[in-house]
């Protein structure tokens, strides 16, 4: 159904069923034909492979995902898409549509009902205001899935894929390195949806790491110290982590200078290896 990437039919479909977009939603529907393929491509890397959408919208993407999944489960939060999507996704038999709240399903719980047997992989197309809490939510709940596909604000996937040293690291962007690999894929024009947003997308891809997870403790710390390292950023380390896990200067200078670490690095300057070795030092 190639009609649902022309705008002329998008428009028509959705005043038959009088629907408005929501800006607090976020919506902006895509109507370029080439971008879906794509991204269920990426996300779709087996024949036994399920999927996790959010916010399949009218089923643009959906459709791509469902003839390459073995099971595709879409959870969209506007239930006046839903008699839109029952049209849109009629023809198939491996689609099932969840109406709710992403951030307040349990999804290891829909992992286990839905998808026995079966390597899993998310694919989604987020408004901005949701990016960063539904990409953490995925990744802090160490959910047993292959990868995550994710639309998102160009600005966004700068933030979530920089890396250590760029202007654009943070501690959101030390996060997804220490759970998954972040690559940005490629770049998607303004132009390319319905409402047309005022800023352009990209499309990343987050493939998650399976075997390097700290204890819990020492992880919890790890993100104690980055965080107080990227809020006072324009400050070196020693300065930033002063008092943290009650070690002092003096102490924090020796710690860096044992692992090699300049104390004079601001926190962007540090790779996620070496917040790894200052946490480890700092606990102890």
């Amino acid at each position: 159904m190639n009609k649902l990437f022309d705008i002329n039919y998008i428009k028509s479909l959705l005043a038959r069923y009088g629907f408005n977009f929501s800006k607090g939603l976020g919506q902006n529907f895509i109507v370029d034909g080439s971008i879906c393929p794509r991204m269920a491509e990426e996300s779709v890397v087996n024949d036994n492979i399920g999927v996790i959408e959010i916010g399949p919208g009218i089923g643009v993407l959906t459709r791509e995902l469902a003839k390459r999944a073995k099971k595709v489960i879409s959870i969209e939060i506007d239930n006046r898409l839903l008699t839109i999507l029952d049209e849109t996704m009629k023809e198939f038999s491996n689609v099932k549509i969840i109406n709710g709240d992403f951030l307040n399903i349990d999804v290891a719980s829909l992992l286990k009902e839905e998808f026995e047997g079966m390597d899993v992989s998310i694919c989604a197309n987020l408004p901005y205001y949701i990016t960063s809490p539904i990409i953490m939510k995925i990744l802090e709940s160490k959910l047993d899935i292959k990868s995550i596909v994710a639309m998102v604000q160009k600005e966004a996937a700068d933030r979530l894929c920089a890396k250590p040293g760029s202007r654009e690291c943070g501690a959101v962007s030390v996060a997804v390195r220490y759970y998954s690999n972040p690559e940005i894929l490629f770049n998607v024009p303004r132009t390319s949806f319905i409402p047309q947003p005022e800023v352009d997308s990209s499309v990343i891809k987050l493939n998650i790491h399976k075997d390097n997870i700290l204890p819990d403790k020492i992880e919890k710390t790890l993100f104690h110290i980055v965080k107080s390292s990227f809020s006072q950023r324009r400050k070196t380390i020693i300065n930033s982590l002063n008092g943290t896990c009650g070690k002092s200067k003096i102490e924090i200078e020796r710690i860096c200078e044992l692992l090699n670490i300049n104390p004079k690095s601001r926190a962007e300057n540090l790779t996620l290896e070496n917040f790894i070795k200052l946490t480890k030092h700092m606990v102890n």
